[in-house]
């Protein structure tokens, strides 16, 4: 049966000893409708899911796109798929139901119990064998999106840009609120153990839009991403780039599977995230779990969703 959310009194845990050492595998996984938007059954999403053999997973997109979806106006529509996926794997699950712009369909995954949420259903406390660990999951706004304005890639009313200054003022207008109702919720996680956030950002990361990624043609210009830094400035550890350093030799592409890279119509990007802080915090691995080809460290054959996830493995 589904193990579904409870909540437990969390003064009621017993804490592990100061030495000791945890060790989780978080995943952001945006899992277009379970891949039902392209009539792909859910199995597929479940073998992503079993292969990658993560303890915490942030989902994206959780329902089908509506009927009508455009660029500024993309309803949910359908059931979730959360439930579903929780019941055959045998995990806790959280549906984050309440609507606003950070949130898109959203729900958690964890194979330890749930014993709280998050302002603005925004996260979810999770009791990892006595300690106490917050998970927040988002999706943000995806028009207008700036690669798109600074390629000339048509894509909502949005106009054209050309600066590096440009791009962050409009990814600032674009995800700002967001990013404020995250700030608010996160005051709850003070003195957790880890925190992590997960997400569809809808905006790619300083790390990768740098000079040297300009110079070998994969960027227009560099860019200093103002989410990712935002929280970055928190505390926050970009995954992903903790292990794999350089991205030119490794751009870790999670937009998109369903283009070539040489598309002149999209831009590929690395959009999807997890992020972590932690005292004492280690990244020992990351992943991008996607499709069999060259962006890919982790294989699943078939791939049933247009954004490829992300994974990483930490101790603290």
């Amino acid at each position: 049966m589904i193990r579904t959310a409870f909540l437990i009194s969390v003064g009621c845990l017993a804490a592990l000893p100061a030495t000791a050492e945890t060790t989780l595998r978080v995943m952001s996984y945006n899992v277009w409708g379970g891949g039902g938007n392209e009539e792909k059954p859910i199995d597929e999403t479940l073998a992503v899911l079993r292969a990658a053999d993560a303890d915490l997973i942030g989902l994206q997109e959780t329902r089908l796109e509506g009927e009508v979806c455009e660029a500024d106006y993309c309803p949910a529509a359908g059931d979730s798929v959360g439930p579903a996926l929780a019941e055959a794997l045998g995990y806790y699950y959280y549906e984050q139901t309440e609507e606003n712009v950070a949130l898109w369909a959203n729900g958690v995954l964890t194979r330890y119990p749930i014993t709280g949420q998050a302002p603005h259903d925004l996260g979810v406390s999770i009791n990892v064998e006595g300690q106490t660990v917050w998970l927040f999951n988002i999706h943000l706004d995806d028009e207008p999106y700036q690669p798109y304005q600074l390629l000339g890639i048509e894509y909502g009313p949005a106009p054209f840009i050309s600066t590096a200054e440009d791009a962050v003022m409009w990814a600032e207008q674009t995800r700002g609120p967001a990013m404020a109702l995250l700030a608010e919720a996160m005051v709850v996680a003070d003195g957790a153990a880890a925190v992590f956030v997960t997400g569809d950002f809808n905006e790619p990361s300083g790390h990768d839009w740098t000079e040297a990624a300009v110079g070998a043609g994969q960027k227009p210009v560099a860019v200093v991403w103002p989410t990712t830094a935002g929280l970055e400035a928190q505390g926050f550890v970009d995954t992903y780039r903790a292990i794999h350093t350089d991205p030119v030799a490794k751009p870790a592409y999670t937009w998109t599977p369903y283009y070539e890279e040489t598309a002149t119509d999209d831009h590929p990007d690395r959009i999807d995230f997890v992020l972590a802080r932690a005292p004492g915090l280690t990244v020992t691995d990351a992943w991008i779990v996607g499709e069999d080809g060259p962006r890919s460290d982790l294989v699943v054959i078939p791939w049933p969703s247009d954004h490829r996830a992300t994974m990483a493995e930490v101790k603290f």
